[in-house]
């Protein structure tokens, strides 16, 4: 029998490298795998594109409300130009009434001042009522000698007369009114006409002045 020596324990034996890889410990997964993409930076993107969208939703409301208010603002500048436009057509047509009651007054104070009769305190007050017309935009027109005008005369008297070349307005029995381009009353007047086959004033002028052939002939003796 073979005599153990003491103090020395025998111990198995073990594979070399065993105790290496025993010792490292074990990674999860293969050093080949990539890693994962983080959760947050997905729920980023989503959120970003959430707001772009909003973001594109509110520009093209903005575009809406934009016009909304360009349209009404139009038509609001259109409004008040019409009603200013009615205010003065309201205007000129109220004016036009009160200065066409007063004609027949101004009628009267025109024949008095024909006859000599607009005199002392009748006279003041008659000028003032003119000037008062007047300063409403009330213009008188009518003279005699001008031509005949059917659009603002009313022929009364018609007759010829042979110094005339077109028809003329030879006598004004009732002067005109208008307020600025608006005629409230024709002048009332007396036409005359051409004489029917006379020669117009500058071919009796001709025909009446000698001629040069007249002139350069020897008078007979």
């Amino acid at each position: 029998m073979s005599e153990e020596t003491p103090g020395f324990d025998e111990k198995p034996e073990v594979p070399t490298g065993a105790d290496d890889a025993a010792a490292e410990p074990k990674t999860a997964g293969s050093s080949k795998e990539e890693p994962a993409a983080p959760a947050g930076d997905a729920a980023a993107a989503a959120a970003d594109v959430a707001l772009l969208a909003q973001l594109d939703q509110a520009r093209t409301a903005l575009g809406e409300r934009t016009g909304d208010l360009q349209r009404l603002q139009a038509e609001y500048q259109n409004y008040r130009r019409r009603v200013e436009r009615d205010r003065i057509a309201v205007k000129e047509i109220a004016v036009a009434a009160l200065l066409t009651e007063l004609l027949p007054t101004l009628d009267d104070i025109g024949r008095a001042r024909e006859h000599g009769e607009l005199v002392g305190g009748f006279k003041s007050v008659a000028e003032s009522l003119e000037t008062a017309a007047a300063k409403m935009g009330l213009q008188q027109f009518g003279k005699e000698g001008e031509p005949f005008d059917p659009t603002i005369h009313e022929a009364l008297m018609h007759s010829y007369a042979p110094d005339v070349t077109e028809d003329t307005c030879v006598a004004i029995l009732q002067p005109g009114y208008r307020i600025g381009e608006r005629t409230i009353r024709p002048a009332r007047v007396a036409v005359a006409e051409p004489q029917p086959g006379a020669a117009p004033k500058s071919e009796a002028a001709e025909a009446d002045a000698p001629s040069d052939k007249d002139a350069d002939a020897p008078e007979k003796g």
